[in-house]
């Protein structure tokens, strides 16, 4: 009896939590979508593409009986005859996109993946109204554009949010045009934070699972405060359908971007003039750092912010105006907003030990390009060779015969890999014969005593070696294991 009473009790209990769990109110979207769709916007292009092979008529002898029978057949369906000049036609293609509307005076932002190419933009609005809109300024190294309307309409305006504040978790709405569904509202949580895809040089997304598909790009990612954390931009999808994994640009980088192209119709970047690399633990241990984080400069380029501030090659940046360094990719977008000719704070790890510099920040323009340090050439000309058992590398001086048959620069020294051991760390490392060897542990190095000199100290130690390989111009460090 006792046993039959206990589970009536127990079924009563879960009777109970089901009721109670049922009877939790659900969030509710209705309100805020309404509020906020009428700021959201269709954006509609024209590509106007070249048409290529395109049939032409066969030509005949004058006089000849199908001539004119041809002429009549092939005119009427616009198909030119063989003797006209070669024309090249244009055909028009469509696309869509999203938007969203930041200011009254018609600004809106979208991808400019969506807009590029285009020969015109037109902007439909929540109600079907359509505007005619023209492009003030566009980032592809951000997917952002922004658009202008002129129009004596009443706009519905969206704020940005913060997203740095935002948390993985959190509720996320997406609102936009997919497949041209317009005023499509989906709802999620954000996935995951500063997501690097590959995309360009400063990813740092907002994940979310929020659906998103195609013609969502460029629409706008709120918070539940109804501001704008991120611009929908990229979808990861084997079937080209939303997966649940979706990308939108954080609102602390696309606020930045589109202002500056309201402003100057272009964006003005920082730039420091380094080439730099990723620390891995076997660099971190070579340079004496407890952890790998901050970004190795493999190169610095002449006359650049970076080298007038003291910056060299083997330096690592561990902080740049009061933030950490925690991973390399991390260097590039702080520099990159940081205020043309403003004063900034570096600090760099150098010979085991931190170093503070100051560094004046000067504007990245697109035709920058990092190029190596330039060193003394060697003027030896009787070749030398050893094989390094430690290292599993055999390597040459530089001598004429074999900068001429390499073809390596005059400014180029070091010592030639001519081979590398199987099953070494320095095959796994990616070294291989062609490989010039400028540097030793932070020293320049042609010499192969000198090489052998700097190994043999090592030994009984547990440091690696570093080295500075150039490999047709590209420099990069690479740290080895003693066998």
């Amino acid at each position: 009896m006792l046993r039959v009473l206990n589970i009536y009790y127990i079924s009563f209990l879960l009777l109970m939590k089901i009721s109670i769990v049922s009877s939790i109110e659900q969030p509710d979207f209705s309100e805020l979508a309404e509020e906020l769709i009428p700021s959201v916007v269709s954006v509609s292009v024209i590509i106007s593409r070249e048409t290529i092979n395109q049939p032409r008529a066969p030509q005949f002898p004058p006089g000849s009986p199908f001539e004119d029978f041809f002429k009549d057949f092939f005119e009427r369906r616009g198909i030119p005859r063989q003797n006209t000049p070669p024309q090249r036609p244009r055909r028009n293609e469509t696309a869509q996109g999203s938007g969203f509307i930041i200011h009254e005076k018609g600004l809106i932002v979208t991808n400019n993946h969506v807009i590029s190419g285009a020969s015109s933009i037109s902007v439909v609005l929540h109600d079907g109204k359509s505007l005619q809109a023209e492009l003030v300024g566009a980032d592809a190294k951000t997917d952002l554009a922004l658009l202008k309307v002129n129009t004596d309409i009443k706009l519905k305006t969206v704020k940005w949010g913060n997203s740095d504040e935002v948390k993985v978790g959190n509720w996320a709405m997406a609102i936009g045009n997919p497949f041209g569904l317009v005023n499509t509202v989906t709802v999620g949580i954000v996935s995951a934070r500063a997501r690097d895809i590959n995309a360009g040089p400063f990813d740092d997304f907002i994940q979310t699972d929020a659906s998103i598909n195609r013609g969502n790009s460029g629409g706008p990612l709120f918070n539940l405060k109804g501001q704008v954390i991120g611009v929908n931009t990229a979808i990861y999808s084997p079937s080209g359908g939303s997966v649940g994994i979706g990308f939108a640009i954080p609102s602390a980088l696309a606020e930045n971007i589109v202002e500056q192209l309201e402003n100057y119709g272009r964006t003005i970047r920082g730039w420091l003039g380094v080439r730099i690399q990723t620390v891995t633990e076997d660099l971190a241990n070579s340079l004496g750092l407890d952890r790998p984080y901050g970004a190795l400069v493999a190169s610095v380029i002449p006359n650049s912010p970076a080298e007038e501030a003291g910056i060299k090659a083997g330096d690592v940046i561990l902080e740049f105006n009061g933030s950490e360094v925690t991973e390399m990719r991390k260097l590039p977008r702080l520099v990159a907003e940081t205020k043309v000719n403003t004063r900034s704070n570096v600090v760099i790890w150098r010979n085991e030990k931190r170093k503070n510099l100051k560094v004046v920040i000067a504007e990245m323009k697109e035709e920058e390009k990092p190029a190596e340090k330039k060193v003394k050439s060697s003027d030896e000309n009787t070749l030398q060779s050893n094989f390094f058992d430690k290292l599993g590398l055999t390597l040459s001086t530089i001598n004429k015969d074999i900068r001429m048959q390499q073809n390596i620069p005059e400014d180029v020294s070091g010592l030639l890999v001519t081979k590398v051991e199987q099953n070494t760390d320095a095959e796994v490392k990616g070294i291989r014969p062609g490989d010039i060897i400028q540097e030793i542990n932070q020293t320049p190095i042609n010499d192969i005593s000198e090489f052998e000199k700097i190994i043999n100290a090592l030994n009984g130690t547990k440091k690696g070696v570093l080295l500075l390989i150039n490999r047709q111009g590209n420099i990069n460090f690479v740290a080895l294991k003693l066998n």
